[in-house]
């Protein structure tokens, strides 16, 4: 899929749709951006409305014909949803079948049963980096808020230094690896290899979450000392259930794709050769539809019919998974379409000639567009898509690691503070009982110690990559 993107990005890039100078342009992409965080912001216009308006506003205000600028947003829309549609699809479901089986509740109880005390903030990260990898974060922190709020409760625990770590380790999930969309749109704008992303993103995303998680929540809890709330602790998913699924056969299911991807990221690098007999195979099985397939066929044995669920709740419960996810497919693939719009119109182009001259590192350039986009708009993916667009030129002469580390510099800024515009403020403030200023004290600072770390590690890495 990405070097499908990569020759449909580089012929729309040789040939713009517009004549217009890169002032012009400069201020059509700043318009356009306006239109879209305007539209999040005051109108609460749905994003993937909002995308697809500030889309066809780009275009004009750059002065290509309308009929050019609708073809390029249709085109990046049907292109991002082929790549990564049947990813977040599959995903979706993977995650679904972790929830109702049962098998979160049993990786968490067996975590919780074999930590106490000071591990209890370690044991926490853990889960939620674990359970994390298949699920968006919306759906993460629904699944997870019931296991931290009684975790605190039943240990006497300050409810900060149990709940930053297992928000740390969702947030970092969601906003470096994938197969979570935005580090998917952005693997796919810039041509990136998804494996060796996927790698790197672990090594970055180890040490960022437990600075921001476990270390951070030392002085939340400080900050912020508050008890789990009453009311707010609901039932669990797997309480009306007989039996669930073991703790082994979960975590490798869950693991199942992500061991399948970095052997081929790895064959790939050892044996380096299109030819090889072993080179074939694993491209093949590592490849991010087989090894998201191959996960989701296993689930539906190892958790699903080990929860006893029949063919008609399996049925129930795969139809259940994808209806949440339309919006997020809609967004996805606007966003695809405004970045196509940008790379059409000859911003890359631009882009290129200005950062030239300049001194900030490619990298830097990146995490600092997508800081940007996520402080206007609140969201981590818009951010993601629309900074990939802009930056996507500049993976052009870079190496394979190069555009991996792109792709996480993008990530990393699209995580930066988290404020009163994103919906997954107001998600932690309403289930953690807090108000706007302990909210902003704890998550907001949080997700920007993820974004600030992250960028850090990212760069460390560059100088031996």
């Amino acid at each position: 899929m990405t070097s499908l993107s990569v020759e449909i990005l580089a012929a729309d890039a040789a040939e713009p749709i517009t004549s217009a100078g890169n002032a012009q342009l400069g201020i059509a992409v700043l318009a356009g951006i306006a239109v879209i965080v305007l539209l999040i912001t005051k109108f609460k216009l749905h994003a993937f409305l909002a995308l697809t308006i500030g889309s066809l506003a780009l275009g004009a205000f750059a002065g290509a014909p309308l009929a050019d600028a609708i073809k390029s947003f249709t085109t990046g829309l049907g292109s991002t949803v082929a790549g990564v549609g049947v990813l977040i699809a599959l995903g979706a479901i993977l995650g679904k079948l972790l929830a109702d089986s049962g098998g979160a509740d049993q990786i968490v109880d067996t975590i919780l049963a074999k930590a106490s005390g000071r591990a209890m903030p370690w044991a926490m990260v853990l889960i939620a980096s674990v359970i994390g990898l298949p699920l968006f974060f919306e759906v993460g922190i629904v699944l997870l808020i019931p296991v931290v709020l009684m975790v605190a409760k039943r240990g006497n625990y300050s409810l900060m230094r149990i709940g930053i770590p297992a928000l740390a380790g969702l947030s970092v999930m969601h906003g470096l690896i994938p197969p979570h969309p935005g580090p998917l749109v952005a693997i796919d704008a810039v041509g990136a290899n998804l494996g060796i992303t996927l790698a790197l993103g672990l090594v970055v995303a180890i040490p960022t979450v437990i600075i921001a998680g476990p270390l951070f929540s030392r002085y939340a809890a400080r900050w912020v000392d508050i008890q789990a709330p009453e009311k707010m602790i609901p039932s669990r998913p797997s309480e009306d259930l007989d039996k669930r699924p073991g703790f082994g056969v979960t975590v490798a299911t869950i693991l199942l794709p992500v061991v399948l991807m970095l052997v081929k990221a790895l064959v790939d690098i050892v044996v380096d050769n299109p030819d090889n007999g072993l080179q074939k195979v694993t491209d093949v099985i590592g490849s991010p539809l087989i090894a998201l397939l191959a996960a989701v066929i296993v689930a539906m044995f190892t958790m699903g019919r080990a929860a006893g669920f029949t063919r008609e709740r399996l049925s129930s419960t795969v139809d259940k998974s994808l209806a949440p996810i339309a919006g997020i497919l809609l967004i996805v693939g606007a966003g695809g379409g405004f970045k196509q719009t940008l790379i059409d119109i000859g911003v890359g182009q631009m882009i290129l000639d200005f950062s030239k001259d300049w001194s900030v590192p490619a990298l830097l350039l990146a995490w600092l567009i997508a800081v940007a986009i996520r402080l206007a708009t609140g969201s981590a993916t818009v951010a993601t898509i629309s900074a990939a667009g802009l930056v996507a030129p500049l993976a052009a002469g870079m190496s394979t690691g190069e555009v991996s580390l792109l792709v996480l510099a993008i990530g990393a800024g699209s995580l930066f503070f988290s404020h009163v515009n994103d919906a997954g403020f107001w998600l932690v403030k309403e289930y953690f009982g807090m108000n706007v200023g302990q909210t902003i004290k704890t998550w907001s600072v949080m997700e920007t110690i993820i974004s600030v770390v992250g960028i850090g590690f990212v760069l460390l890495l560059s100088l031996v990559i």
